[in-house]
């Protein structure tokens, strides 16, 4: 996962999607966007709940994204749950068609921001956990709160 830089500036990131899956392989991909998409996406207004993308005719779909419609915005406002192109080379897209064709991959955004004022997606090429593995990363997330409350009172 790439820290975030000065030119980069997070929107929203799909925390849900580190816990559902094992995220193998990630990727930076444009996405195809109104103007009041963008407007609405510069104030945070995103939400990741049920999203995924899809390749269709050679082409990667972002479906299920929320970017709620822009407050200041007249009639022609965007749709809130409409179909977003993700724009890739078509060799990306083939390596990308190649890999989720495996049995149990998929490709999952993982966040959106900004990237010298473009807007972009991180996808990433997941695994679904199973429900052994969730509490697994739950009770190693206890144990480093845990491990880090008791440092913090700790005096030294």
């Amino acid at each position: 996962m790439s820290a975030e830089t000065a030119e980069e500036k997070n929107v929203a990131t799909n925390r849900k999607a580190r816990f559902d899956y094992f995220v193998l392989e990630s990727c930076e991909a444009g996405i195809a966007l109104k103007g009041t998409e963008v407007k609405s996406l510069r104030e945070g207004n995103a939400s990741f709940q049920d999203c995924y993308a899809n390749i269709k005719n050679g082409e990667i779909w972002l479906i299920g994204l929320h970017i709620s419609p822009f407050e200041k915005g007249n009639i022609n406002n965007h749709d809130p749950k409409r179909d977003r192109k993700l724009l890739l080379h078509k060799q990306e897209i083939r390596r990308l068609f190649v890999k989720i064709s495996e049995k149990g991959l998929t490709l999952v955004p993982l966040r959106i921001y900004f990237k010298n004022n473009i807007a972009k997606i991180e996808l990433g090429v997941a695994r679904g956990k199973k429900q052994y593995d969730k509490r697994e990363t739950i009770a190693k997330r206890d144990v480093e709160r845990d491990l880090q409350r008791r440092m913090h009172r700790s005096p030294v």
